[in-house]
């Protein structure tokens, strides 16, 4: 990783060992651009699909959450200061991947093993004490939340992912060593490193969006989120507990009908099936509810269109879909940018992996802004209070990272 952050431009994907029947490799690095794609607004999607088209190589990349805009009739009008394109991919000079302990050079000499080998890793600096700051105080979140189950009463949505902003100004990080740390304190299946010239993605998601394998589509929501235990009989107690929660199998099983949906459209008729719902997954700060929901793709669709059709991805939007992220857009502060949405990779054959930007810090070098959002899925049954603590809890990690809790 060390050696790839030397370029302009590099991602690094890791899977940090989770068992998953849909992953390629261990972990996969790319580092420096043969050619690039970049997006400010307007026919992302279909450029995308171009470049794609026009190369048919290895492209790695991101999705904005603000790519919403040109599926619907939206608008993203809070502020931003992180600046991130509304999607960016490149094909790279070198690829590395790394699968059951051994490494394979996909794209460059094998030479390049000797070149990382020798790499000298700079040594850690001390970190700059950094200042983080709210978007929201937690009277203000409330307030917000209540007004958005009076939305739920109302009948506008049932279900919405409201999130907040956490922040710093002239902050200076090392992005690779704090990268490091959090995968460390947070490893993930879908974590991920994302160097694009000023701007830095670094991420301890757990949640895949969408993969492509052959001609099947799959996607993983996660919605439901409860603590662990240090104490191994209530950390298995808490997992039971957050199994049976009507609560959280609600929040879930509606994400879970939002995606069958958003699938549909890509879907050979009939395709469309739940293969495991409301499983259980532990990370080193949260247990998650996790469903899986795959089909067969048309094969008259376009795979870049399929996730076109997906996206902005459920979990992060909430039901109605549309309605969710208009009431997102007018009460959360934050343009969520490259925030909810997602990153991954496209090999030569069309298939593809992508995770959804969540537990990320995100960092822009230029303007010395650091930023993380964290949020949840409000419903009717939702606490305000309890989801603010949930907010906290999904934000304990990067703020153990940043040295701002112990």
């Amino acid at each position: 990783m060390h050696w790839a952050n030397q370029f302009n431009v590099c991602c690094f994907l890791d899977s940090n060992q989770y068992k998953d029947a849909y992953s390629a490799y261990d972990f996969i690095i790319a580092a420096d651009v043969e050619a690039e794609l970049k997006c400010l607004s307007g026919m992302a999607f279909n450029q995308l699909k171009t470049f794609y088209e026009n190369h048919r190589k290895w492209v790695f990349g991101f999705f904005s959450y603000d790519l919403k805009n040109e599926t619907e009739d939206l608008h993203s009008d809070n502020p931003d200061y992180l600046n991130f394109p509304d999607l960016y991919f490149f094909i790279p000079r070198y690829l590395v991947a790394y699968k059951d302990g051994k490494a394979e050079v996909l794209i460059g000499n094998d030479s390049i093993l000797d070149e990382i080998n020798d790499f000298k890793v700079g040594e850690n600096t001390t970190p700059v004490s950094l200042k983080i700051n709210q978007k929201l105080s937690k009277t203000q979140y409330i307030e917000k939340v209540e007004t958005l189950k009076n939305h739920i009463i109302r009948g506008d949505i049932y279900e919405v992912n409201f999130c907040q902003e956490f922040f710093a100004e002239n902050a200076s990080i090392n992005p690779v060593q704090t990268f490091e740390l959090l995968n460390e304190v947070s490893p993930t299946p879908f974590a991920g490193y994302f160097k694009i010239y000023d701007h830095y993605i670094l991420s301890a998601t757990p949640e895949r969006f969408l993969c492509k394998r052959g001609s099947k589509l799959i996607s993983q929501p996660i919605k439901g989120t409860a603590r662990r235990s240090l104490d191994l009989a209530e950390d298995e107690q808490i997992k039971i507990q957050l199994k049976n929660d009507i609560k959280e199998q609600a929040e879930n099983v509606m994400i879970v009908d939002l995606v069958r949906h958003d699938l549909t459209k890509s879907a050979v008729k009939g395709s469309v099936k739940v293969e495991e719902l409301f499983g259980i997954y532990s990370f080193p700060q949260v247990h998650q509810m996790i469903s899986t929901i795959s089909c067969d793709l048309n094969p008259d669709i376009h795979f870049i269109d399929a996730i076109k059709n997906a996206f902005p991805m459920g979990s992060m939007t909430g039901a109605p879909k549309i309605k969710a992220m208009k009431l997102i857009e007018q009460y959360e502060e934050s343009k969520r940018g490259i925030y909810s949405g997602s990153f991954g990779c496209i090999n030569p054959d069309g298939d593809f992996d992508f995770n959804v930007v969540i537990r990320s810090i995100l960092y822009n070098t230029d303007n010395k802004y650091l930023s993380f959002q964290v949020g949840g899925a409000i419903t009717y049954q939702s606490d305000a209070g309890k989801e603010y603590e949930e907010c906290l809890l999904k934000a304990s990690a990067i703020l153990k990272v940043l040295g701002l809790v112990h």
